[in-house]
């Protein structure tokens, strides 16, 4: 039997799974009461009701795999980053079932636009009464800064989103608007993405509305949002960095809109108007304006000279910019206040009265405590102990009052009534969610789990369009973690235009199809780094493993002495990564393995990704591959002790590493590739520096000699090209001449101080003559001067010249770094708050 012609024959028993004694049936959204199929999944029988449980225990594990490779992770505020959760099985919704939500959709959205603008206009609501007016001055999200007629946006939301469940009519209800930051179309994105890779037939054969044009209308309605005439508008998504919970999503919707991602710290307010920081602010002028900020950070924390204090997200201006109507921030500053429950109840009143229509979509039974008797209604249901209520405050999140007992929860409703709202706890429909097989079953299976969806709707010309899609999501109890669905609305004629949009409005007049996004100075350190760490993560690979390959030699290590070969290896790695243990094989595993270990390459690993997150806008997708092969690859050898998992390991996560070339391969050669570049070939002259150190210090025996050298090249990526250059032995002066000479050799040293000028050379703030392109100059002509003979000299045993040289470059090196980093990322000082300023300080600053 197939999984939901099973699922089907559960469900359809006299109890259904999710309905326990006393409550009512669950709405079903793939069965009928009668057993059959809901209609949307009747278009679907072919292909759909033929899936098996091993069909989808395959798909599921695809799932699994599609989404590490594109580094696709939640950050729940308990709990970290955790893998993103996506069931093989969609929600499948028809035409006819989706066109009346589609309606009250946009109807709440053009309601929730207008209640924002009387709010902060002319305050009709409040001056007649139709919403108290303490629902609206209590909300922590009614920006008095901002409540004046003259600042009043028109249109302060342009894309908005609902979360919605089914009671057990099958009614939709508005559980929660989220209108501040709304998220999640990147996740539903992605999710149409994978289940499209992973069921290939069954999407293809499905009549389905497809995702694709409504970015495109996103994208055409901010580039026209821009408030006043501007030719070519300059978009930019405001994030709070690569810790947000929804981080990916909103690089996803950076990449996929085009628009630079950036933070806080990135913008400056001057004259009024919102700038991106140069380099060298503020003793530079900015010069690239910004039109329209996506707006990902909560309001509060958007300006901490208006709102709050200690804010390290936002910009300091912004709210006079916006009030002068200086830019555009989608969504409204004040839109947070739209997020309060205790609006919920004169929803309907206030639809009749600024829209003159009835409220399509109802929302949740919502009870506001500041009036008497929905008061006295809460705590008379609160007190008799009913399962069905929920008890929170107008401005936290539901969790909040969660462990509170009844009466600690009256006692906090009578001191503040205002601040609390009761609302009914909806049977919320069930759906099937693929379950893996567990120990002592069989095979896997489909049990039904409650379901809320995520709708959005875009203003787009003059109405709302909502997407015909969205974001569903499940969860077994409300304290496990979210596994989503992919959203499948089928359409009425298969010729019908996806979305709804026969076309996309073209790009307003006179603003150019191309342009070049500029690039903040922390994306620019991003960059930098990103290339210093995947050349420290590379070469550190590649030392570790020679020094396996010298450790499984015969003789190598003997009654816990090491022969001089491996033991130089891996002097090289402790002069890195430090030394935690004596014996080779927990050393090199901990190398390989912990993150904690500064100078590791599982810390470097770590230390990339970080700064791979902050430009992922920038990146490709295929980046995060890299990731989850060397995940796969640290797994593998956590679950092995044997020690050829080792050089296994090491070498798939070195393999990983390699195909990061390509991927910035093909990157656009713009200031970050540079940056990229320039970072890389800065490490590589430092490890080398690190590597012949430890390598050509000492003087062995002909023998030793022989062989400690050819594992130097062999660390450094260079022992074809020295056999094909140098016929015969290996002496020390012709590897040196190799590797720190051949400009023709790119693992040298005047290779990748050759490669360094040039990129560096093409930075906006490189002059021909910075200190870093001094700097440059004075160690290139340094280098180009060796006298290779006088540093192989041997004195004592050791090659002290060499030694000395060696950390001369190392330090010139590092100067390097610093300058750059002057140069090319700082911004002027770093943020401090308003309370760690004194009185004076703090004037001067409002000066």
């Amino acid at each position: 039997m197939s999984v939901l012609r099973d699922y089907a024959a559960t469900v359809s028993q006299p109890t259904l799974p999710l309905a326990g004694a006393g409550e009512p049936a669950r709405y079903d959204e793939v069965v009928e009461t009668d057993g059959s199929f809901r209609p949307g999944w009747k278009a679907l029988a072919a292909h759909a009701l033929a899936l098996s449980a091993d069909d989808l225990h395959r798909v599921d594990g695809e799932i699994v795999r599609f989404l590490a490779d594109d580094g696709v992770s939640y950050a729940r505020p308990d709990a970290g980053a955790q893998p993103w959760q996506l069931d093989p099985v969609p929600l499948v919704l028809d035409a006819a079932a989706w066109a009346p939500l589609e309606v009250a959709l946009a109807q709440r959205a053009e309601l929730l636009n207008a209640i924002l603008v009387d709010l902060y206009g002319e305050r009709r609501l409040l001056r007649e009464g139709i919403v108290p007016a303490a629902v609206v001055v209590g909300h922590s999200g009614y920006l008095r800064p901002l409540a004046r007629r003259s600042a009043v946006d028109p249109q302060p939301l342009l894309l908005s989103a609902v979360d919605l469940g089914r009671d057990a009519d099958g009614e939709w209800h508005a559980l929660a608007d989220r209108v501040q930051a709304p998220s999640g179309l990147g996740f539903a994105a992605e999710n149409r993405r994978v289940i499209s890779q992973v069921m290939p037939d069954l999407f293809q054969e499905s009549s389905l509305h497809h995702l694709d044009p409504y970015f495109a209308a996103l994208r055409a309605a901010l580039l026209s949002s821009t408030l006043g005439s501007v030719d070519d508008a300059r978009v930019v998504i405001l994030s709070p960095g690569t810790l947000s919970e929804t981080a990916f999503d909103q690089a996803f919707l950076a990449n996929a809109l085009g628009f630079p991602l950036v933070q806080g710290s990135d913008l400056v307010v001057r004259d009024g108007f919102v700038w991106m920081k140069p380099a060298g602010w503020p003793a530079r002028r900015p010069t690239d304006r910004i039109d329209v900020i996506i707006r990902r950070v909560d309001a509060a924390w958007c300006d901490p000279l208006e709102l709050r204090g200690d804010s390290r997200l936002g910009v300091a201006g912004l709210t006079e910019a916006v009030r002068r109507g200086r830019v555009r921030l989608v969504n409204g500053l004040g839109a947070g206040v739209l997020e309060n429950p205790a609006l919920m109840p004169y929803l309907a009143a206030a639809c009749e009265a600024l829209l003159g229509e009835q409220l399509r979509l109802p929302s949740v039974p919502t009870w506001w405590c500041g009036d008497e008797a929905s008061r006295e209604l809460v705590l008379a249901r609160l007190d008799a102990g009913d399962p069905t209520l929920i008890v929170r405050t107008i401005d936290e999140p539901r969790k909040t009052l969660g462990d509170l007992s009844p009466s600690e929860l009256a006692a906090r409703i009578a001191a503040a009534p205002h601040r609390f709202v009761g609302q009914d706890q909806l049977p919320l429909s069930q759906t099937p969610v693929w379950s893996p097989a567990r120990p002592g079953q069989r095979a896997g299976r489909a049990a039904a789990q409650p379901l809320t969806l995520r709708a959005f709707a875009l203003r787009y010309g003059s109405t709302y369009r909502p997407l015909v899609g969205g974001l569903a999501t499940v969860r077994a109890h409300a304290d496990t973690p979210p596994r989503t669905k992919d959203v499948w609305v089928l359409k009425a004629q298969t010729d019908d235009p996806d979305q709804n949009l026969s076309e996309i409005a073209p790009l307003p007049a006179g603003s150019s199809a191309r342009t070049i996004p500029p690039l903040a100075p922390r994306a620019h350190a991003d960059m930098f780094w990103t290339g210093r760490y995947a050349e420290r993560t590379e070469d550190l690979l590649r030392l570790l493993l020679a020094a396996q390959a010298e450790l499984d030699q015969p003789g190598a290590y003997t009654a816990g002495v090491l022969a001089d070969p491996p033991r130089v290896l891996l002097d090289a790695l402790a002069r890195l990564a430090g030394m935690r243990s004596l014996d080779p094989e927990p050393e090199l595993r901990s190398l390989l393995l912990d993150a904690a270990r500064p100078g590791s390459a599982a810390h470097s690993i770590a230390r990339l990704r970080e700064a791979m997150a902050g430009v992922r806008d920038q990146l490709s997708g295929d980046t995060w591959r890299v990731f989850a092969n060397i995940d796969r690859a640290s797994r593998a050898l956590r679950s092995s002790a044997h020690p050829h998992r080792t050089a296994e390991s090491g070498g798939r996560m070195l393999a990983a590493m390699l195909s990061l070339y390509g991927v910035t391969a093909n990157m656009i050669r713009d200031t970050g590739w540079h940056m990229i570049e320039a970072g890389r070939y800065l490490e590589r002259g430092l490890q080398l520096c690190e590597l012949l150190t430890a390598g050509l210090a000492e003087k062995h025996d002909a023998r030793a000699t022989r062989d400690v050298l050819e594992a130097v090249l062999l660390a450094s990526e260079s022992v074809v090209t020295y056999r094909r250059r140098y016929r015969g032995s290996v002496r020390a002066s012709d590897v040196l001449d190799l590797l720190l000479l051949d400009g023709s050799n790119p693992r040298s040293l005047a290779f990748a101080l050759t490669e360094l000028r040039t990129h560096l050379a093409a930075m906006p703030a490189s002059t021909g003559s910075s200190r870093a392109e001094r700097l440059l100059d004075h160690l290139d002509t340094e280098v180009a001067g060796i006298d290779v003979t006088a540093l192989v000299a041997v004195s004592g045993g050791r090659r002290d010249a060499l030694v000395d040289y060696l950390a001369h470059v190392s330090e010139q090196l590092e100067r390097l770094s610093d300058a750059v980093r002057h140069l090319h990322f700082e911004s002027g000082p770093p943020a401090v708050p308003l309370s760690e300023l004194s009185l004076v300080e703090v004037m001067e600053a409002r000066a």
